[in-house]
């Protein structure tokens, strides 16, 4: 190694060492999740190994690798802290040039957990599709080009990102991961149902297309060796190794330009310009008052604020995730379209611990159970307009999914009664069950206040359900009952009326409460 390459693994080894003797309990984490990982990489390592010489092997092997691949891309932009070195800018005032830099940090990101993973599995992969003399030894040249473009790709994500990455709101994605992981969840189950009554077999269209996209197409030219194809062989390499060739020019380019040039904080601020303009027409879309501006704030939240922004994505996602995937695996059913509007609905709860410290400004607000009242009814309507429409889009697609377009009315109708319930009920338990939220990591309840948020959760969650009942039961009344099927339509206008009135009731009568308990609720939601 170079002067320069052996510094940079040094300092790579010593932040982890230093890291580990912070605390025992970063150490346990450490080495827990080291034993973890590499059982997980011996198990991978073993079953692709047992692979060898199935039909199928390949497709297993190539998708493999690029789902690896894929999380390389990712892991910067959800957990940037998870290596200091992954900050170039920490460097700009040595005298560095962009070239030996890159080399030296690659050399030092092979460093650590992941990249060891990736070697693992980028080894049981070539053996589990390598045959031949001629095989093996391009599966060297694979591994090698497979492990260095993970780690490359990573790299360049950072470093294009690297301002936003280091910048709070940048670390505040990171809380997006849950996302990530729901999501994540739901393509496993849904991949794994479908293999599981299909076989491997279905894997191969897929295969055959992921065998050319760089790091898999390393891969994929073992196994064309191995068949013989070298031409094949020869074109699958040459695009990992132009894959890697292209993010090293991208990475060293992205240093350069963070080391000569200057950020957003030393140069003025632009001018307000078309935000402000589209602030100013939702503004005009909102009804006068207290009510609009409130409504609108509630909204800006949701857009601005990473956590408020992190929630919502994950209920629109899970929403969406649950009814659909379980229709296209032909077990769902239409009523499963109604979560879109219980998992938007538990936005409402906890309403005032969104706001954390700054609820004080709103609280100076508040002197009467009028100005409760129009507070809560601005948030609750900042709620809705995502909702309605939301909730609707989900119903019409799990419907024509299933093919049960007769029962959308009812479904509809159904969705927005519980909407209702838990708007009522989110409204009442935010002025009774205040809790802090963490404006920082990953945690969305203080320690001490866990109890809090189960009670004012589920506790609502149950009573929103209690409050369902009538349209619940009328739903199945009418599918039970000989004639009911022709009425059902009438349940969209019953359930629309029966949420919006129970909406306004529990506006109405959580009000007085939270002007009561103001002292109560600004001390609940400031602890964080």
């Amino acid at each position: 190694m170079t002067g320069l390459t052996a510094v940079v693994v040094r300092l790579k080894l010593s932040l982890l060492r230093n890291g580990l003797r912070r605390s025992a309990g970063r150490r346990a984490a450490y080495i827990t999740s080291l034993v973890m990982v590499l059982l997980f990489a011996a198990t991978q390592l073993l079953g692709l190994i047992l692979l060898r010489g199935n039909a199928h092997a390949a497709s297993v092997a190539v998708l493999g690798v690029e789902i690896v691949a894929l999380g390389w891309t990712v892991m910067p932009l959800f957990f940037p802290s998870g290596d200091e070195t992954l900050d170039p800018t920490r460097l700009v005032m040595l005298p560095l040039r962009p070239g030996p830099l890159v080399r030296a940090l690659l050399v030092a990101s092979l460093v650590g957990i992941g990249p060891l993973f990736t070697l693992c599995m980028a080894v049981g992969s070539v053996i589990s599709v390598a045959h031949g003399a001629a095989a093996y030894g391009t599966a060297v040249v694979a591994v090698v080009l497979t492990l260095l473009v993970c780690v490359t790709l990573a790299r360049a994500v950072a470093a294009a990102n690297v301002r936003l990455l280091t910048s709070r709101k940048g670390r505040d994605l990171a809380v997006l991961s849950g996302l990530v992981v729901a999501v994540g969840a739901q393509l496993v189950n849904f991949g794994a149902r479908e293999l599981g009554s299909a076989g491997l077999s279905r894997l191969e269209p897929v295969g055959d297309v992921v065998r050319w996209v760089p790091p898999a197409s390393a891969i994929g030219a073992v196994d064309s060796v191995s068949n013989g194809s070298y031409g094949v062989a020869a074109a699958q390499l040459a695009l990992s190794a132009a894959a890697l060739a292209g993010l090293l020019a991208i990475w060293s380019r992205h240093l350069t330009k963070l080391m000569t040039a200057p950020d957003s904080s030393t140069l003025q601020a632009a001018e307000p310009g078309p935000r402000e303009r589209a602030s100013r027409g939702l503004s005009r879309l909102l009804p006068a008052g207290r009510t609009g501006t409130v409504a609108e704030r509630s909204l800006r939240y949701v857009w601005r604020d990473p956590k408020t922004k992190a929630a919502w994505v994950t209920s629109l996602a899970i929403g969406l995730i649950v009814p659909v995937f379980n229709a296209l695996q032909g077990t769902g059913s239409v009523y499963f379209a109604c979560f879109a509007a219980g998992m938007l609905g538990i936005q409402m709860y906890n309403q005032f611990g969104q706001d954390t410290s700054a609820f004080w400004m709103v609280a100076m607000t508040i002197s009467s159970a009028r100005d409760a009242h129009a507070e809560l009814r601005g948030r609750a309507l900042a709620l809705l307009l995502i909702t309605l429409p939301y909730a609707a889009l989900v119903t019409v697609v799990t419907t024509a999914l299933l093919g049960t377009w007769g029962r959308l009315p009812e479904v509809l109708g159904l969705s927005l009664a519980l909407l209702g319930a838990m708007l009522a009920t989110g409204a009442w338990s935010s002025a009774r069950f205040p809790y802090s939220i963490p404006q920082e990591g990953y945690k969305n309840v203080v320690p001490g206040q866990a109890g809090l948020a189960w009670i004012s959760i589920l506790g609502g969650m149950v009573s929103a359900a209690l409050l369902s009942a009538p349209v619940i039961a009328a739903t199945i009344w009418l599918n039970v009952t000989a004639n009911g099927h022709d009425w059902t339509w009438l349940l969209l206008p019953a359930g629309a009326a029966y949420g919006a009135l129970i909406t306004l009731l529990g506006l109405r009568l959580a009000a007085p409460r939270t002007a009561r308990r103001l002292p109560e609720i600004l001390a609940a939601v400031s602890k964080g």
